[in-house]
């Protein structure tokens, strides 16, 4: 059904007064579904460690790469087709797909099998985010938007919670296979509530029209088909790379020549050629955002605290149970309720905080993240050394129980200032296009962020937790996650940076 048919039944259907905030509610539930499936996999480490033999590496590689090399680079071509086509469809097959795939974790016979069905769950998940935002922007006047999107933020930390609890307490007493089947069945049954009870709005039917637009700055006005030159190119330098690895993987694997894992190197050229689709189709966006030094300082400013974001909060709960000398169980509600306070409190005070400082210049929306991420740092390593920090008040350290309860605390303000940037740098990249380019640019912006964030971050930590494991032991998760506390650094130091070009990229 396209667009311009649910347009025609949709302005003929009056709405009832307070269904715009059930349809909030439903897309909240869906996107809480969203991080739910994707996060799991986290409190599930140790039992799937056990099952299939896998180092940290490997574990890094299942929660990183695997799902986020579809999810990232697919959410530009389903974004387009969501700005032609019906969003509900689109959001229904997508969350149809990634639960069914999440399902099908619970049934895989190998690590291989595993990894296939989590690209499955991001294949899936690319689709729910992006229409999700443009029928909130369509049910909600532009003076309510802001509280809705910070609303429908709030499935993150829900997601995370249930995630970590509903999957730890099913593993621990039914085992993994279970928790992976059960999760993925309640996204397969929600799907049609929202199939049938959320309509598509006509696009644009909650924008007030200015009498100005007539008269529209040249920055505004529509691009024109010469001008998407840059994006083209980056496409054409993608495509070619992308085909250059699939050629060497060929080569290696039908000659056995030493040029590299053939499976590596097809793995990455099909990655570099989906890129370079996305590129070509979003073009003439990239080729405005690619001349802004904002929207890199922006994009790799929050990939990179996207890989402490993604890393941390995935590896965690395996460091739970090696070094606080947690069951699953024990950890599932311990960490749930991190992730639940700590998260909602980050997202809501991050963007409050963002929209008042901005009134004193634009540089403010990416500079409070940049704080946010200093303090992150150090408070994440005082709660890992909750032992040490008690001993300093009471002799021996304390019990264990004080040493946990101490640590829960501390850790609600990293895990919240670690969510802080979501309100104010989302809301940056609006404004470094023309409004009819925004949808594409926050795509794009999400592409280096979970590409990097996501794949390099869950990677990163089971990486340096193998390779100091021969010093460390198995407090060597601990000492992994010391060494990602620069990554934290680095994106305070793109964002300050980013905050002193923003003034000049800005489009009102």
């Amino acid at each position: 059904m396209t667009t311009e048919t649910l347009t025609v039944q949709d302005e003929a259907r009056p709405e009832r007064p307070g269904y715009r905030y059930y349809v909030l509610a439903v897309l909240i539930l869906i996107y809480m579904l969203n991080f739910l499936d994707r996060q799991i996999i986290g409190i599930l480490a140790a039992p799937l460690k056990a099952e299939f033999g896998m180092s940290d590496s490997q574990f890094g590689l299942l929660g990183g790469i695997a799902f986020a090399s579809v999810y990232s680079t697919l959410a530009i071509p389903l974004a387009w087709l969501a700005d032609r086509f019906s969003r509900v469809w689109i959001m229904t097959g997508a969350l149809a797909v990634w639960s069914g795939f999440t399902a099908l974790c619970g049934m895989a016979g190998s690590f291989g099998q595993l990894f296939l069905c989590r690209m499955g769950v991001g294949v899936g998940e690319a689709g729910g985010v992006a229409p999700a935002y443009s029928l909130i922007a369509d049910y909600f006047p532009p003076h309510q938007r802001a509280r809705a999107m910070a609303a429908f933020a709030f499935g993150i930390p829900l997601g995370m919670a249930a995630g970590t609890l509903v999957g730890g307490l099913l593993a621990a007493t039914y085992g993994w296979r279970t928790a992976f089947i059960v999760v993925g069945l309640l996204g397969l049954l929600v799907a049609p509530l929202l199939r049938l009870t959320v309509r598509d709005p006509r696009r644009g039917g909650m924008d007030v029209v200015k009498a100005e637009a007539a008269t529209a700055t040249p920055i505004a006005a529509p691009i024109s088909a010469g001008t998407d030159r840059v994006g083209r190119i980056a496409a054409q330098i993608m495509l070619g790379l992308g085909a250059g690895l699939l050629i060497l993987a060929g080569v290696s694997w039908l000659m056995g020549t030493s040029l590299g894992n053939p499976l590596v190197l097809g793995f990455g050229g099909l990655l570099a050629v989906v890129i370079g689709v996305s590129l070509m189709i979003a073009r003439r966006t990239a080729s405005v955002v690619i001349r802004k030094p904002s929207f890199w300082l922006l994009a790799l400013g929050a990939a990179s605290s996207s890989v402490c974001g993604y890393g941390v909060a995935g590896w965690l709960p395996l460091f739970f149970m090696r070094s606080f000398d947690l069951t699953l169980k024990q950890t599932s509600v311990y960490y749930a309720g991190i992730a639940l306070i700590g998260g909602l409190l980050g997202i809501w005070l991050g963007g409050m905080i963002a929209d008042k400082l901005s009134k004193k210049g634009k540089g403010a929306y990416p500079l409070t993240p940049a704080i946010a991420f200093l303090i992150s740092a150090p408070c994440f390593i005082l709660a890992m050394n909750s032992p040490w920090l008690i001993g300093l008040v009471l002799p021996g350290g304390g019990s264990h129980v004080q040493q946990l309860t101490l640590a829960f605390f501390i850790f609600l303000l990293p895990t919240g200032l670690n969510l802080a940037w979501l309100g104010p740098i989302t809301a940056a990249v609006q404004h470094l296009v023309p409004a009819a380019m925004r949808s594409t640019a926050s795509a794009l912006f999400l592409l280096v962020n979970n590409l990097l964030g996501i794949a390099v971050g869950f990677y990163y930590f089971g990486w340096m937790s193998d390779l100091l494991a021969p010093r460390f032991g198995e407090e060597s998760l601990r000492w992994a996650i010391y060494t990602g506390m620069g990554f934290y650094v680095l994106a305070a130091v793109l964002l300050i940076g980013a905050s002193r070009t923003l003034k000049r990229d800005w489009i009102d």
